[in-house]
């Protein structure tokens, strides 16, 4: 009998304990219920990158993206005098970050330059653009440039592509596959490092990623190189929120207050701070 019921105790105290688990799917608080009650919580999903949302040498979360969501929660406060509590929940995976965020209900907002698209807008809310990319073509130092795509097909010969998963980098490599190399393999990764890491081992893969994490590899001294012809300027990145959520005009209001927060001085410190001036100076303006 003793046994039997250590048995259906552990069961208990194990269900116990998965309901306790991080699923990613838990809701904050909806902001007419902050305005309302004073107080709350926000739930700010991210997926870990150097220069934008990254623990310091002292442990702690920062970044710009980080920086940019704690300038606004601030300014939430204080315009109108309530007090909000971020929760931030790391994820590794963009799949189940987008998922996550696109999938709560309220109370709930995302961060992992997010590329702003009219597809993505039909499946969740943005905020304006915090920032503008340039999406890079890389390849390991000891390939040569590539001059024109009409030409990929011949210099890239025997080379693979290299994408991470669910981005618009797939997409891009996608969209090259079908008009200049029919027969080109994409293979999949699941993190920048990864990409990075891997062509900087592997002469025969090529692959798009963002310019801050090219730049990030080059200043370490990794053997990559980016090839000009390939660089696409044409992305802006956003905060993301559920679908509907009355988060949302409220984040367009932070974002569009006094000619705009991009065009602050407060802005520009957070970019110089993580980025560095050159790189912050080059995204300013592309």
């Amino acid at each position: 009998m003793i046994k039997k019921m250590s048995w259906i105790f552990g069961l208990i105290f194990l269900w116990s304990s998965c309901e306790g688990v991080d699923t990613g799917l838990e809701n904050g608080d909806a902001w007419n219920d902050i305005r309302e009650q004073g107080s709350g919580t926000l739930i700010v999903h991210y997926v870990p990158s150097e220069g934008f949302s990254y623990e310091d040498e002292t442990g702690e979360l920062t970044g710009v993206t980080i920086d940019i969501i704690r300038e606004f929660i601030q300014w939430v406060e204080i315009e109108n005098r309530v007090e909000i509590a971020a929760s931030f929940v790391p994820e590794e995976s963009f799949s189940r970050f987008y998922r996550n965020v696109a999938e709560a209900k309220e109370g709930v907002i995302g961060m992992a330059n997010v590329t702003i698209t009219e597809e993505r807008r039909e499946e969740l809310d943005f905020s304006p653009p915090y920032m503008q990319n340039i999406a890079v073509l890389i390849t390991h130092e000891s390939v040569d440039e590539l001059e024109s795509f009409d030409r990929l097909n011949e210099q890239f010969a025997g080379m693979q592509a290299l994408a991470f998963e669910g981005t618009l980098h797939q997409e891009r490599l996608e969209q090259i596959r079908n008009r200049y190399h029919p027969d080109l393999d994409i293979l999949m990764e699941h993190s920048n490092d990864e990409i990075l890491n891997t062509v900087a081992s592997d002469p025969s893969l090529f692959a798009y990623i963002d310019i801050y994490n090219y730049w990030r590899a080059a200043e370490r001294g990794e053997p990559v190189q980016r090839h000009p012809v390939g660089d696409d300027a044409a992305e802006e990145f956003g905060y993301i929120l559920p679908p509907g959520s009355d988060w949302t005009p409220l984040i367009r209001e932070f974002f569009e207050m006094n000619n705009g927060f991009t065009s602050t001085d407060t802005y520009r410190e957070i970019m110089n701070r993580h980025l560095g001036s050159e790189l912050a100076n080059l995204l300013l303006d592309p």
